[in-house]
């Protein structure tokens, strides 16, 4: 189909997009990588009055130490922050899941602030972002705010920004010694959305877990952090039945859907099988 007519601003610096976006009102949207608009557009699923190509911002796709946390800019590519030495060695957890993301040609085009800004809860970064505690940076003509990622993801295709916002970055904490990342995905085919995935970075000392993190990824209208799962393995030993027995209580607070891909039951079973390969996984154990 063809998109339904709409203005269109390609904007060449931050303070630009931003003003464009104050002028077009609440009918505009963002146009990045266009890896999720773009078929939306062309489907009339989504049919604003104005476009705003920030495409050509180059400060958007920089990812920079900031000391105890790095940021990464909202246009920085799935291939970039795969390849990027300070994710890599600062929160590997964002390279591995970004690795998982569709085919190498979505990768090279799709950008990480785009797939935080849809919000799709079968997105597999949300999670991930949910996971680490990220905190995402916003702007607006009245300046800029943070949102920790909790507060981030709304609901369905739906996050906290105003209309008139724009997101500039992602600043993610630090992974210290000790740590250790997975996540774990279940989809249909290679290119496919996650039926249901699992973002886990748990900390280490000696053979006892100190600090986990998990959070799920279509089990519910938003991204889910499985806190019951974090309480459970806190303090205990790296093993499997310690892994089982906590995996078990994955599903508590989630809302997994029905839909052609499978059901709610088929979901909450896979997020507990998922739940304990994910522990198992980033342990070592």
């Amino acid at each position: 189909m063809i998109p339904a007519t709409f203005d269109y601003t390609r904007p060449a610096s931050v303070d630009d997009a931003v003003r464009a976006l104050s002028d077009a009102g609440e009918d505009a949207k963002v146009l990045a990588g266009g890896q999720s608009l773009m078929p939306l557009l062309r489907m009339r699923l989504a049919y604003p009055d104005a476009l705003i190509d920030v495409g050509r911002i180059d400060a958007l796709r920089e990812i920079r130490d900031e000391g105890d946390s790095v940021v990464i800019g909202a246009m920085a590519t799935h291939h970039q922050v795969i390849r990027d030495p300070l994710v890599r060695e600062h929160v590997p957890l964002i390279a591995h899941a970004a690795r998982t993301v569709a085919d190498p040609a979505v990768r090279h085009r799709g950008t990480f602030g785009g797939s935080m800004a849809h919000a799709d809860p079968a997105g597999d970064l949300p999670a991930v972002a949910l996971a680490l505690d990220a905190v995402f940076l916003v702007r607006s003509a009245d300046g800029e705010r943070e949102i920790p990622a909790s507060e981030f993801f709304v609901d369905w295709m739906t996050s906290a920004m105003e209309p008139d916002e724009l997101l500039v970055g992602v600043r993610v904490p630090k992974l210290g010694p000790g740590w250790g990342v997975h996540y774990e995905k279940f989809n249909r085919t290679a290119q496919a959305w996650a039926i249901v995935g699992v973002a886990c970075a748990v900390r280490r000392n000696g053979d006892g877990i100190e600090e986990a993190r998990v959070a799920l990824t279509n089990m519910g209208p938003a991204p889910v952090r499985a806190s019951a799962v974090e309480t459970a393995v806190r303090g205990r030993p790296a093993s499997e039945d310690v892994f089982r027995t906590a995996a078990a209580q994955a599903t508590a607070g989630t809302e997994p859907p029905t839909d052609l891909h499978g059901s709610s039951e088929y979901r909450s079973h896979l997020a507990t099988v998922l739940t304990a390969r994910a522990l198992s996984a980033a342990t070592g154990a």
